[in-house]
């Protein structure tokens, strides 16, 4: 069984189709940008995620360790005094802040950096999520 050749007025395909017009083309430039938008936005997200918790341990650990070392200390006060001494060295070469590359250090700044990267994290979430609905 053969079909009738359709006339050209019904044919899916019109010759315009295979023209680009203007809208479509900047429907390809504006994915583009979100695309690019989207992954600056989760990059940075996961980058963030990863060393906040890290800068958070670093700074409490930094923070703590002089109390627990002074704790230690003072309850060794009655052990044999060479052992105190040595406490008492180790209790006062942990520095209070350092310097690296120019950049001073201190555990309260690395707790608020680490706090600052969880903000940062939250808002590469919500940018990255309205770049995809963009998208």
């Amino acid at each position: 069984m053969e079909f009738p050749p359709r006339p050209a007025s019904n044919r899916l395909v019109s010759p315009r189709d295979d023209a680009q017009s203007p809208w479509q083309s900047w429907a390809i430039v504006r994915t583009a940008i979100w695309s690019v938008c989207y992954f600056a936005f989760y990059f940075t997200q996961q980058v963030a995620e990863l060393l906040a918790p890290l800068l958070l341990v670093l700074g409490l650990g930094w923070a703590i360790l002089p109390h627990i070392v002074q704790a230690i200390t003072t309850s060794a006060a009655s052990a044999d005094p060479q052992a105190r001494d040595i406490m008492n060295h180790v209790a006062g070469t942990i520095p209070a802040q350092m310097t690296i590359a120019g950049h001073l250090l201190t555990p309260s700044s690395l707790i608020f950096d680490g706090f600052l990267l969880m903000a940062l994290a939250a808002i590469g979430a919500t940018l990255s999520a309205l770049s995809a609905r963009n998208m």
